[in-house]
């Protein structure tokens, strides 16, 4: 029988919610520190737009924290659309694969503070604090393992940025989101409406729950220097709004159509910046010589071009989570934490391969996928299924030669 560990989260997000809430159910003691409380998080600022795919949503299910299924609205497709290079509101590229099973996107600010009882229901302490270094040092004293989940501020710094697996040391994309109500439905099924825009940038939107019920996330990709990298002037929720629709009506009048009647779901439901992908280096040494292990964003942040961040969030915590019970009364050492990471990362290259993919601009055998997808529905249908996971992907969509081949065969 394995004996009761002690593990400290900093960073009640996602990924350290989830991982928390799995080891008390595994009869570990489990602390995290969080650093604002859940009502601070539920009034405060939209965080992400978290539209989550089916292998996702299983690990939430498992520990039975699946507590919006009901009442959040389905993703039921990926539609994919190419303006035409004439202009003039026609599209080039436009097809929509379904779903084997559907994704649900539940705003941060309705999860994250249920989860948050949900966690000091099980048993688990729960410290508001902004943790820094000394911190750290108290944890790693107290605890078998201390895990960093914190996607942001000085603690992160302390992960090596990994060279070999960050091409970008800037950001690739100005990014904003507007939650909106009063969005036309698409008329057949609901989907991630996804549109590429050539030299701009890309828009998606698909249907959320959010803390006055349904809604739309719109986000906004603005390749830096573009017409869609245009959020440094707006200063308020009405501009943020305005900026929106004069962007869908600019380059994407299909979308436009449907946004005559949108509000904001409240003066929070919007956000806007811009930060480089990044993959860091597991493991942190603290002054003292003690180590903490890095989690999710703190060590593998992506562009949210793919929809995959609390994806990936998630299926870290799985990883984490069957990686710790795995390991027994051993000590979690050096050697824990890189194989540890290294078992998340032989999932999670797949995803840092095609998201950054899409942040380039899309070469002839990329471009000749997404438009025969047009003509071949089993491919649209694949396309789409590949948000759910990302691996299969590969090696047909990255390697010229493995496209050709793979197109030919669905022409035959």
């Amino acid at each position: 029988m394995t004996k009761s560990r002690h593990f400290t989260i900093v960073g009640g997000g996602q990924s350290g919610l989830q991982l928390g809430i799995g080891l008390l159910k595994a009869g570990h003691e489990v602390r995290i520190v969080q650093n604002r409380t859940g009502d601070d998080i539920e009034k405060g600022k939209v965080m992400s737009s978290q539209c989550m795919f089916d292998q996702a949503l299983q690990n939430e299910r498992d520990l039975g924290i699946n507590f919006w299924e009901a009442e959040c609205p389905t993703v039921d497709s990926i539609s994919f659309t190419v303006p035409s290079p004439d202009g003039g509101g026609a599209k080039a590229i436009d097809w929509n694969g379904k779903l084997d099973h559907a994704a649900q996107s539940v705003d941060q600010r309705v999860k994250i503070p249920r989860w948050m009882q949900e966690f000091v229901r099980q048993g688990g302490e729960m410290i508001i604090h902004d943790a820094g270094i000394e911190d750290l040092e108290n944890y790693a004293k107290q605890s078998d393992l201390v895990i960093v989940a914190a996607g942001k501020g000085d603690i992160v710094k302390m992960f090596e940025r990994d060279a070999t697996r960050s091409p970008f040391d800037k950001p690739q994309r100005a990014l904003a989101l507007t939650y909106v109500k009063g969005m036309e439905k698409r008329p057949d099924h609901s989907a991630v409406n996804f549109n590429l825009i050539p030299t701009v940038g890309e828009y998606f939107t698909f249907p959320a729950l959010t803390t006055t019920g349904p809604c739309d996330i719109m986000v906004f990709e603005g390749i830096p220097g573009g017409p869609m990298d245009c959020w440094k002037d707006v200063k308020s929720p009405e501009e943020h709004l305005a900026k929106s629709k004069w962007i869908l009506e600019t380059f994407t009048p299909w979308e436009a159509e449907r946004c005559h009647n949108i509000e904001l779901t409240d003066d929070n439901g919007i956000l806007a910046g811009a930060f480089p992908p990044t993959v860091r280096k597991p493991v942190g040494r603290l002054p003292s010589g003690a180590i903490v292990l890095g989690m999710a964003d703190a060590v593998c942040l992506n562009d949210p071009i793919t929809g995959q961040g609390s994806n990936n969030a998630s299926k870290c915590a799985k990883a984490y989570m069957d990686a710790i019970l795995a390991h027994g009364d051993r000590a979690f050492d050096e050697a824990f934490m890189v194989a540890t990471f290294e078992a998340y990362w032989s999932y999670a290259q797949f995803v840092v391969g095609w998201t950054n993919a899409l942040l380039m601009p899309p070469p002839p055998h990329v471009l000749n996928i997404m438009g025969s997808a047009q003509a071949y529905p089993d491919l649209a249908k694949r396309i789409a299924n590949g948000f759910n996971d990302p691996r299969d992907f590969f090696p047909w969509f990255a390697v010229p030669e493995e496209a050709d081949a793979y197109l030919t065969r669905l022409a035959a």
